[in-house]
């Protein structure tokens, strides 16, 4: 085994590093405060490849692979929360689907507009009112045909990046007698007549990522905006949440990386008793167990992009990753608060918002529980 970056994974995390720290660090608080996406910093992010890391070239995208992906969104994460959610979101959840199942005609007219931040980003929703985890069976969005069109008729909860997309990828209900093969993906563009996406939600944290409902009255879209065969949306859905679990992991990492930070810096500059408090045992021990934990869940998460890259199966790896991931970081964000003490809970520190940012983690792509599930049963299955 090789655990050593590629020269050009090395040169690649450094990219991003500069990036993030040049234009997402600056302006986290605000974003957050404002709750106000950063169009101008993620405009910037196109020519640097970070909008079209599922892109193949030849539709204006970076193509990297899955190790630099999760780098990508690491060091995103240690940058600005908000900001890498809502690239993990256009990249794993917008973009992807069309880049893998979508036809020659959908990856011509759609990608290169997403690709280079010029424009609008991707989205993905699947999640609806009255159904979270259930998939199969909570799908009610319906698309119908109608000549050579798709109606569309329903309503998303939780949709990320809504507002600010070119387009809403969107898992419907095409045979209504249910099943493993009733399900599929359409692409919906947002100037659509009778779509509407609703004001954006007020959320705990990630509040520079706008989040909304969004209904369908009658949305009439193209046959062709079908992503792959009729049927097999189910199937898209769940491949698209494996590659977005290590994502959502890599950001959780760059989170509690982040925080790990602000704890060291805190604990050298506080004095108590005489001392700085880096002097004592028990921070130190609180400091050691921040760095082991950020150290497992990256290497996970490079172990489930590695066999993502290499084609082989890794949908309990993917699993295990984030749930690793995303619950290390409220551990390692909750310890570097109790490093600042009363100063961690006032929003003039980082890590009170970096602890709101993490909640989300261990919901969103699946929540804890589900990924327990799906590590189980496959444990299990032998």
């Amino acid at each position: 085994m090789d655990f050593e970056l590629s020269e050009e994974q090395k040169t690649w995390k450094k990219i991003v590093h500069d990036y993030a720290e040049k234009e997402l660090r600056p302006k986290a608080r605000e974003v957050d405060e404002k709750e106000e996406f950063n169009w101008e910093a993620v405009r910037k992010g196109g020519p640097v490849g970070l909008l079209g890391l599922n892109i193949p070239e030849e539709y204006g995208g970076s193509n990297v692979d899955s190790i630099s992906n999760s780098i990508a969104m690491e060091e995103l994460g240690w940058g600005c929360g908000s900001t890498a959610l809502a690239f993990t979101a256009h990249n794993g959840l917008g973009t992807a689907p069309i880049a893998i199942f979508g036809s020659e005609e959908l990856k011509k007219k759609w990608l290169p507009l997403v690709a280079t931040g010029m424009n609008k980003l991707g989205s993905l929703a699947l999640t609806e009112p009255g159904a979270g985890s259930d998939i199969q069976g909570g799908v009610l969005t319906r698309a119908v045909r109608d000549g050579d069109e798709w109606v569309i008729n329903g309503s998303k909860m939780w949709n990320t990046n809504a507002s600010i997309a070119e387009y809403i990828i969107t898992l419907v209900r095409t045979d209504p007698k249910g099943g493993s093969k009733s399900l599929s993906m359409i692409l919906v563009p947002t100037d659509a007549k009778g779509l509407t996406i609703h004001p954006a939600e007020k959320k705990m944290g990630l509040r520079g990522s706008p989040t909304h409902a969004v209904t369908y009255e009658d949305v009439r879209v193209p046959m062709g905006y079908l992503i792959g065969p009729e049927g097999r949306g189910l199937q898209q859905t769940l491949a698209t949440l494996d590659a977005g679990r290590i994502s959502i992991g890599a950001i959780s990492v760059g989170l509690a990386r982040g925080a790990m930070e602000a704890a060291i810096s805190y604990a050298k500059e506080r004095k108590a008793f005489n001392q700085s408090i880096a002097d004592f045992q028990a921070i130190q021990f609180k400091i050691a167990n921040m760095d082991v934990e950020i150290e497992l869940a990256r290497t996970y998460i490079y172990k489930a992009s590695w066999l993502k890259d290499q084609g082989r199966p890794y949908s309990k790896e993917a699993a295990i990753a984030k749930l690793y991931a995303t619950e290390m970081a409220e551990r390692v964000i909750y310890d570097a608060i109790q490093i600042h003490g009363g100063f961690g809970y006032s929003r003039e520190y980082h890590v009170e918002r970096m602890y709101r940012d993490a909640r989300l983690m261990t919901i969103g792509e699946g929540t804890s529980e589900i990924n327990r599930l799906v590590i189980s049963r496959q444990v299990l299955a032998g």
